[in-house]
């Protein structure tokens, strides 16, 4: 049993991994043939609005709340189980059809609303036909969802992370063969997703049926178990989405900016996602059935070891990912996307971004794995009042750091909209945990000072190593795509190696990070 949380982990972080090096070849794809421009700025709103959705009420709310429910009922048995899986199904797949005719039809007002600054009417109306076509995403994708947590559930953790590759292969196959073959090329992207959002939604049902969790919809037949999901999801819909909400936010601000800004924070964030994807969600994906399951059998001390397990696991990743990005911002971008249409002054402007959203990593990484050990208790309330106040101070920052950007005159405010969403990011996760420590949900954190030092002195020594070695991004320019990859890897492996060897040096051990083992 001391195995199982850990490998788990890493079978749905190696899956991310998978999902997520083709998400890059995805977006490298799309800048270098489309570029970051107006046209690129109105996919990404019209694919934000939906995506946006999808993670604050599928993957985000309705997951938190559908999985301890879940548990409950399967802790009751089968019968029970299987009721409450089919009246969720046919009771969110009503709602999901309603909503998304309702946004196909108001696609122009949502542009209005979710990118109020694109004062170009020919980029509006683009927006909006584009938007008619990825809205329907939110329907596959949410159905989508709700199988991925029935299968994570029934402890079957590769499918789901693995299934959002599809979504990679549809947007390159859409940007390399169907762009070419339409009048308009951008119309491709939207029809790429549309697309992915069937496939994922078919590619999980074979599993389903294997796994004994294929649900029949139904209207009826699990009443209390649906009001306390509906119960637990209305809070938490803020709770667990304060990120996704201030990225939201930002691309809401970053349209009245300079023409790319939504393309700049756009790339800046997917290259911020894969360590959070990777060791964040996949631990969190992991962890709170755990949790749920510990819950519903009271068993506090396993709840608390589960989540200090998390969360030292996250912090050996998260800082020395964050020192990693910042030191490697440019070469990344350069390496990966700067090419034809993508050009250098992009990834100057994309290296703004992505270094002030990196600063935030190990505390966007840190809400994921803090925010179950609420959930898990069914316990809803604290962190939507916690993600209302940081999302506060997001907005806040966000408007005060563009206007300080524009009064003296700085280039990159779009820079500032990244910073304001990393601090406010801090703020969520500290209060997650000052929360749960002062109730002893978190307890016995005696060796956690000594802890942080290690990974910290270790994080520095790489990052000054990095910052010193690593060429400045005119002479990386002008490298050809294999020097620029290679070197790339290479200093990414140093970088490791010396964080690696750091540790080792201070005493810690691998052994020192296996799941506890309950007696």
């Amino acid at each position: 049993m001391s195995k199982k949380p850990l490998k788990s982990t890493l079978t749905v972080g190696g899956a991310t991994f998978v999902s997520r090096i083709f998400g890059y070849v995805r977006d490298a794809v799309v800048f270098i043939v489309f570029g970051a421009n107006a046209g690129t700025d109105a996919f990404f709103v019209a694919f934000r609005v939906p995506n946006f959705l999808r993670r604050l009420f599928a993957e985000g709310a309705f997951s938190q709340a559908f999985v301890p429910v879940m548990a409950e009922h399967l802790h009751q048995g089968e019968d029970s189980f299987h009721r409450l899986i089919n009246h969720v199904t046919g009771l969110l797949s009503v709602v999901l059809l309603v909503i998304t005719a309702v946004g196909v039809l108001a696609s122009p007002w949502l542009i209005v609303v979710f990118a109020p600054g694109f004062d170009d009417p020919q980029q509006e109306f683009l927006a909006s036909e584009l938007l008619k076509i990825t809205f329907p995403y939110l329907l596959f994708i949410s159905l989508t969802a709700l199988a991925g947590s029935i299968l994570n559930i029934r402890q079957k953790f590769a499918v789901p992370a693995l299934t959002p590759v599809l979504l990679n292969f549809s947007l390159i196959a859409a940007a390399l063969w169907l762009a070419p073959r339409m009048q308009q090329p951008i119309y491709a992207l939207a029809w790429g997703v549309f697309i992915a959002g069937v496939v994922q939604l078919l590619f999980q049902i074979p599993f389903l049926l294997k796994a004994r969790g294929m649900p029949v919809p139904k209207l009826h037949g699990a009443v209390d178990g649906v009001r306390k999901i509906l119960r637990l999801m209305l809070p938490a819909i803020f709770g667990s989405s304060v990120v996704q909400l201030n990225i939201l936010i930002n691309t809401m601000i970053a349209s009245f900016l300079a023409v790319g800004s939504i393309s700049w924070l756009y790339i800046s964030d997917r290259f911020v996602e894969l360590p959070l994807a990777l060791f964040g969600i996949a631990t969190a994906t992991v962890i709170l059935p755990m949790l749920s399951r510990q819950y519903v059998a009271k068993h506090p001390e396993q709840f608390n070891q589960t989540l200090q397990w998390a969360m030292k696991i996250s912090l050996l990743i998260a800082l020395p990912a964050m020192f990693g990005l910042i030191a490697l911002a440019a070469p990344i971008l350069s390496s990966l996307v700067q090419y034809r249409q993508f050009s250098v002054f992009d990834t100057q402007m994309a290296t703004m971004s992505l270094t002030a959203y990196a600063l935030g990593l190990p505390a966007y990484i840190y809400i994921k794995i803090l925010a179950p050990g609420f959930y898990a208790r069914q316990n809803t309330k604290t962190p939507v009042k916690i993600g209302i106040i940081a999302m506060l101070l997001s907005i806040t920052l966000s408007l005060s750091f563009v206007w300080l950007w524009h009064k003296l005159e700085l280039p990159g405010a779009h820079t500032g909209l990244a910073l304001a969403t990393a601090i406010a990011a801090y703020l969520n996760a500290g209060l997650l945990f000052i929360t749960l420590k002062r109730t002893q949900v978190l307890s016995s954190l005696a060796d956690w000072l000594t802890f942080f030092i290690k990974v910290l002195i270790s994080s520095l020594i790489m990052f000054a190593v990095l910052w010193y070695l690593v060429p400045e991004l005119m002479i990386w320019s002008q490298w050809h795509a294999w020097m620029r990859l290679s070197s790339l890897l290479g200093y990414i492996a140093l970088g490791a190696g010396i964080y690696v060897l750091l540790l080792l040096l201070m005493g810690l051990r691998p052994r020192q990070f296996r799941f506890p083992v309950y007696e």
